[in-house]
């Protein structure tokens, strides 16, 4: 038995019995985990776990209003988002604390927060067992975090403690200073195995320097059957009419079935559920010649009423396939919310090292959706890339065949997973 193999076991039974690893693992890095294992029972209320999720929902199209001026298809993850923020966020203090809550829609105290955070990700690992993917095998919903920190540099044990308790994440030690790209590649190489490889390079070259000393990472990975899937011969090619004015010709899907609708003024709203009814894609169509004019307007207030109007009825659907992915450095989008002091030489992050000597680089977005006659599939990873202040900081018929957008959302909970808009399926 060779000496790599006997450390995976060691680690696994040490895991079991301890709750602590110390060997090297197959992701790459030291895993110095918190002796603290995960509160699998956190107590929350319900009112808590509600005033989370409207958080998230508010910064989640807070998020669209800035991205959305972005050129072509957008999809992202605001929940894959808030929890790398949120992890970031148990270290701030003082005036960088109070931008990232107001920017992130954090209205909880701390202690309320991250026990929140836990039990919203509980409670989605809970959904839809024993159903369906889009690809024949088992329904999918996979949120992991991880962190990833210098070698030999002092984090707080209390940050550390917050970090497992919570999130489930521990410290995965790099050498960010004499490994730098390899550091970059096994962060890299974790996100894409997470993602089932949907997801790979979220960190692009350059950004993990050898003066990184953290870097906080999620990943979530979505694939679902849809509870009433589509006859792939009845798919034929159809037109999608653009913006511009322009036409393409593209596969569009089309059923007859009972979903849920609402139309008002200037769109129509359909609800697709995935296969064990916990999980939908909710459509927003705008009116032609509307789009600009609805997107403008779009908020979280919006969306929760459209959804609220949301009445089972027949529909003849015709939507299309499409898949593409899209990729964000939010540095420029998050400090525009109103949080520029965390990305400054100002930051306060000494919750996490006992002084304020770190500050954000950048947060990196990726995320990839695909949806087609099965179900979807879809994907996201986000990182936190944080260095030393002394680093200067760098600058009821629906047819849909026109552009539109839709999320994917949590139905007991209203958590949103994902947000995106189609413009041209065909790219």
């Amino acid at each position: 038995m060779n000496k790599a193999l006997l450390c995976v076991i060691s680690v696994l039974m040490l895991t079991l019995m301890l709750g602590l690893a110390a060997c090297p693992r197959a992701t790459g890095g030291e895993l110095l985990q918190s002796e603290k294992p995960r509160e699998t029972a956190p107590q929350v209320s319900a009112d808590n776990l509600a005033t989370l999720v409207e958080g998230n929902s508010a910064f989640a199209f807070d998020l669209y209003q800035q991205l959305r001026e972005t050129d072509g298809n957008l999809f992202y993850s605001p929940y894959s988002i808030s929890l790398a923020l949120a992890m970031t966020y148990g270290g701030a203090r003082s005036e960088t604390e109070e931008q990232m809550a107001d920017a992130l829609r954090f209205s909880l105290p701390q202690n309320q927060l991250h026990p929140a955070f836990n039990a919203l990700a509980l409670e989605l690992d809970s959904r839809s067992e024993g159903t369906q993917g889009n690809d024949g095998e088992g329904f999918r919903l996979n949120i992991v975090n991880a962190i990833w920190g210098q070698q030999d540099y002092e984090f707080l044990a209390e940050f550390l403690d917050l970090l497992a308790v919570n999130y489930g994440a521990g410290l995965r030690v790099l050498d960010f200073i004499g490994a730098t790209e390899e550091s970059r590649i096994t962060i890299n190489d974790w996100v894409s195995e997470q993602t089932e490889e949907r997801i790979e390079d979220l960190i692009p070259e350059g950004l993990i320097s050898p003066l990184t000393r953290l870097v906080l990472t999620n990943a979530i990975y979505f694939n679902a059957a849809w509870e009433y899937p589509f006859e792939e011969d009845m798919t034929e090619d159809g037109i999608f009419y653009l913006l511009d004015g322009g036409e393409v010709t593209v596969p569009m899907m089309r059923q007859t079935e009972t979903f849920g609708y609402a139309e008002g003024d200037g769109y129509q709203a359909v609800e697709l559920p995935y296969d064990g009814g916990e999980l939908s894609m909710v459509i927003l169509l705008p009116a032609p010649g509307q789009f600009e004019t609805f997107e403008e307007a779009l908020d979280a207030a919006q969306v929760d009423g459209i959804i609220g109007s949301l009445e089972d009825r027949r529909v003849s659907l015709t939507i299309p396939k499409f898949e593409f992915d899209s990729s964000f450095s939010l540095k420029g989008a998050l400090s525009a919310m109103g949080m520029p002091l965390a990305f400054s030489m100002s930051a306060d992050f000494s919750g996490m090292t006992d002084n304020p000597e770190l500050f954000i680089a950048d947060v990196v977005h990726k995320a990839f959706v695909s949806v087609n006659e099965a179900g979807t599939e879809a994907a996201a990873a986000t990182a936190v890339v944080m260095v030393p202040i002394s680093m200067p900081p760098e600058p009821a018929e629906v047819t849909i065949d026109r552009p539109f957008i839709f999320l994917i959302r949590d139905i007991e909970t209203g958590a949103i997973l994902f947000v995106g808009r189609t413009l041209d399926p065909s790219a």
